[in-house]
């Protein structure tokens, strides 16, 4: 069986070894303390997500495409990349040809960290346009409904491809929505949810968000 190239191979789940957990407090205030989950210290309680590291991804995207390329969408003054008035920086991923964008943040850091922090994220952020690492935040099959003939589709999984389109649209990191859907609802998990009417208020709070 030939292997992905290109687009396709963005897709390509990720292998195991490759997938590692960064856990989300509901608060950001929470009080720190040896998680029994992962072993690490941070603020309890807290939701675990699967993430894809710079590494892996930088791996998966020399596979799909040698010659792949990023660029800042804005430069300053001394021919940098502009970030913007949150810190964040929005990027243009290339691949094999096709360009889409990503925002990424230092999620608090600064000085030299932020602005390596700053673009990982929006890598990754790219990356998921191409469709990496989707499994990931779905936990589930994407196309499940659709395999399944003759079945409608559940409402809750409706709801969240959406979610997932507004967050890509809005350049949200839906590691956000996540940890924010937790926080909201006593630690369920967004990505296994069937509660619909949930997801469509958050979908509501996103929509009406600046």
């Amino acid at each position: 069986m030939t292997s992905p190239t290109g687009l396709a191979k963005m897709r390509e789940p990720f292998p195991e070894h490759q997938v590692s957990q960064l856990p989300k407090p509901f608060r950001k205030d929470s009080e720190k303390g040896r998680c029994r989950e992962c072993g690490g210290f941070h603020g309890l309680p807290a939701v675990h997500l699967d993430y894809v590291g710079h590494a892996a991804l930088t791996d998966r995207l020399l596979d799909a495409d040698p010659e792949w390329m990023w660029e800042p969408v804005a430069f300053d003054e001394a021919g940098l990349p502009r970030m913007d008035r949150n810190g964040g920086l929005w990027i243009r991923l290339t691949v094999a040809g096709v360009t889409r964008y990503g925002y990424g943040d230092a999620d608090g850091k600064s000085g030299g960290n932020a602005i390596k922090e700053a673009i990982g994220d929006a890598l990754r952020n790219a990356a998921m346009r191409f469709g990496a690492a989707l499994d990931l935040w779905h936990k589930g099959d994407l196309h499940e409904a659709e395999q399944q003939r003759g079945r409608e589709p559940h409402p809750a999984d409706v709801a969240r491809e959406e979610l997932l389109e507004l967050l890509r649209a809005k350049g949200i990191d839906p590691g956000e929505a996540v940890a924010e859907f937790a926080q909201q609802k006593n630690g369920a998990d967004l990505r296994t949810t069937e509660d619909a009417a949930a997801l469509r208020e958050l979908i509501q709070r996103y929509k009406e968000a600046q």
